[in-house]
């Protein structure tokens, strides 16, 4: 016999409010707004004791079960985006966490870029969270698009209203800078989650030094100055979304970790919970509108339980800072960040290797880690010397790589590329040594649709490198 008080309405509230850890231990701020939504809405679609006035539902009402929850727990939550794979509930998740930008917003000229992109994730199986902040300038191959900066990616999927509108092409472009798979998507409205804050109770927040903020929307500044404090909703998001210290955009990343650190302190204390139940009606009307997602109100629920027994120690914290990145200006004049790839790679193994359980591949030769993963290799000639691609094909293949393809690249490479479709560090790390090529030139391309798992471009540079048969 199940029991009773785990079935009723407040307890099953309170269990859903866990969702709103999930940010927490993910360290993305706004995405606690769209969690908060989750609860007020399955409270609201499922209430049964008073009438509340201003709130419509279109189609049939849904029917709660016993445990509250609404009867289709796979809809998405808000909106059309890209339709997610099913999740069997022990793979790694991961989420892409989008603030627009409030100035886009504001002039009211087409679709907004992102202010904020910031990448989550959780495996279930060791109990480890990251988060990863992206800048807004990084200048990446944007999918069907010539090269631009990173922030543009939402902008064009929502103006040249392609499948999954704009959610769906940042998606892709940040798995093709990052080269892991996303999963799911929150974007957050700037004004739900000032709203939450306040709602919360203000973060608390150690101040290392004085900083000038910008209130959103009025150009008004407020200074604050070194020091425990807390903040109301409107200066930490200012706090948060502030650009104008020396490491510009990387020491907002830095900013908008400690918020999202104070939030989780502060959604953890006891006297917020029972509160927060109490005004589920009210915080539907304020939050409902204001988030947008793929993800289901089940999936949202099964992570946060997981999320709630994520020990903090577990939650590794990282950005694309000033080490990843080169500075440089585009075609167009404008300042922009070009990715270092290595660099880029070795911080989203920091996040998104599982350190808590060592490789099996890892005591290896290099040369059995690259056979352990069996990647399959596609070699393209690039160069000017006809008949590279097969002289190269049969070295490689002596040195045991698998060299399933070969053929002719699309235009002259004067140096050697390999393009990662799938994620195989070994057989990287192995072709950059045994060919000697340059790091600037390794490029992460995710895409699980390609026939091979990498594809090696030689180059000019090769010609006179490749060993005689």
């Amino acid at each position: 016999m199940k029991n009773s008080s785990l079935n009723s309405p407040t307890s099953k509230t309170t269990t859903i409010l866990l969702v709103a850890l999930i940010v927490a231990f993910a360290i993305a701020a706004l995405l606690t707004a769209y969690l908060t939504f989750i609860v007020t809405r399955d409270l609201i679609t499922s209430w049964q004791i008073t009438n509340l006035p201003g709130i419509s539902v279109t189609g049939p009402t849904p029917t709660p079960n016993l445990s509250g929850i609404i009867t289709d727990p796979n809809a998405p939550l808000q909106m059309v985006g890209p339709t997610p794979e099913p999740w069997d509930g022990a793979s790694r998740v991961n989420v892409l966490v989008m603030g627009l930008d409030y100035r886009d917003w504001a002039a009211g000229e087409g679709a907004p870029r992102t202010d904020t992109m910031i990448l989550f994730t959780i495996d279930p199986l060791s109990k480890t969270a990251g988060v990863l902040n992206i800048p807004r300038d990084l200048w990446v191959a944007i999918p069907g698009f010539e090269y631009g900066k990173i922030n543009t990616a939402y902008q064009l999927g929502e103006a040249y209203k392609l499948p999954g509108g704009g959610p769906e092409l940042a998606m892709k472009t940040v798995e093709g800078l990052i080269g892991v798979p996303i999963d799911f998507y929150a974007q957050i409205d700037f004004g739900a989650f000032i709203k939450f804050i306040d709602e919360i109770g203000g973060v608390k927040l150690d101040i290392q030094e004085p900083i000038k903020v910008d209130l959103l929307g009025d150009n008004t500044f407020k200074k604050l100055k070194p020091g425990r404090q807390v903040l109301n909703g409107e200066i930490a998001l200012a706090y948060a979304r502030a650009r104008n210290t020396e490491g510009g955009d990387f020491d907002r990343a830095r900013r908008q970790q400690e918020v999202v650190m104070a939030i989780r302190n502060q959604m953890l204390r006891f006297d917020n919970l029972p509160r927060m139940i109490a005004k589920a009606p009210v915080l539907y009307q304020e939050f409902s509108s204001g988030v947008r997602t793929n993800l289901s109100l089940d999936q949202a629920i099964r992570l946060a339980w997981f999320a709630k027994d994520i020990p903090e120690e577990n939650i590794k914290h990282a950005i694309i800072g000033p080490e990843q990145v080169n500075f440089f200006k585009t075609p167009d004049g404008l300042d922009a960040l070009k990715p270092m790839p290595d660099k880029i790679r070795e911080v989203r193994d920091q996040i998104f290797a599982d350190t808590s359980l060592e490789s099996p591949l890892a005591n290896l030769p290099a040369v059995e880690q690259m056979k352990a993963e069996g990647a399959r290799v596609r070699v393209l000639n690039g160069s000017s010397s006809a008949g590279l691609a097969s002289q190269t094909m049969e070295y490689l293949q002596k040195q045991g790589v698998n060299v399933v393809e070969t053929g002719n690249a699309d235009r002259l490479y004067n140096y050697t590329a390999l393009f990662d479709y799938s994620g195989k560090p070994y057989t990287l790390k192995f072709l950059v040594e045994l060919m000697g090529i340059n790091p600037n030139y390794l490029y992460n391309r995710y895409d699980p649709t390609q026939s091979v798992d990498v594809v090696v471009i030689v180059g000019n540079d090769w010609i006179n490198k490749v060993p005689a048969p």
